[in-house]
């Protein structure tokens, strides 16, 4: 079934890319007011880090379950699979997003210089260097997902791309986990 046109496949991974970084960068750099959201007691802002860590344990789970699945020819389970990934994803980044703008920017690392410059620093650069580059990539196979039956996916890139794009976000994930785990377990 054809949900997307195959023509605009490029285009609307383009346009969903540019406004999803977009809105991104307006959040952590403090360019939307706080004003714009609904406010929330502090215990929520306070719990939305754990519940992303936990949303992204689970997305390294459905991730990998989806990836075996299509190693051993199960497209449908890989499908399932691979949407709730993606799901689990708008989930965390609207409430990384949410907090960001409640409380007007990203929280300052609370541990030592040495750890912040030599470690914090690096690892938090790689994880949102790995998040940008996933978000097109995520877009393009599931647009070409959408876009063709299952028995055409195999003529276009959708593998290639889906495997490049699974490995990032695995990693992106994980990273996002030991940031986490620094900043509000270890300091």
């Amino acid at each position: 079934m054809e949900y997307v046109p195959r023509e605009r496949v490029r285009l609307l991974t383009g346009v969903l890319s540019v406004v999803s970084l977009a809105v991104v960068f307006a959040a952590a750099g403090g360019r939307i007011p706080p004003s714009s959201v609904p406010a929330a007691p502090e215990w929520v802002l306070e719990t939305i880090p754990l519940v992303n860590a936990i949303i992204s344990a689970v997305a390294i789970g459905t991730i990998t379950v989806g990836w075996r699945a299509i190693r051993r020819g199960n497209v449908e389970r890989h499908r399932v699979a691979m949407l709730s990934s993606f799901g689990l994803f708008v989930g965390f980044l609207a409430l990384y997003l949410y907090r960001l703008t409640a409380t007007g920017g990203p929280e300052p690392f609370p541990g030592p210089e040495t750890v912040y410059q030599f470690v914090y620093l690096p690892l938090l650069a790689i994880h949102i260097l790995l998040a940008i580059v996933c978000i097109p990539l995520l877009y393009y196979a599931l647009l070409l997902a959408f876009s063709r039956p299952i028995a055409e996916l195999r003529e276009t890139s959708h593998a290639r791309i889906g495997r490049f794009a699974a490995t990032l976000w695995l990693i992106s994930f994980s990273l996002g986990i030991v940031v986490f785990v620094l900043l509000h377990v270890v300091y």
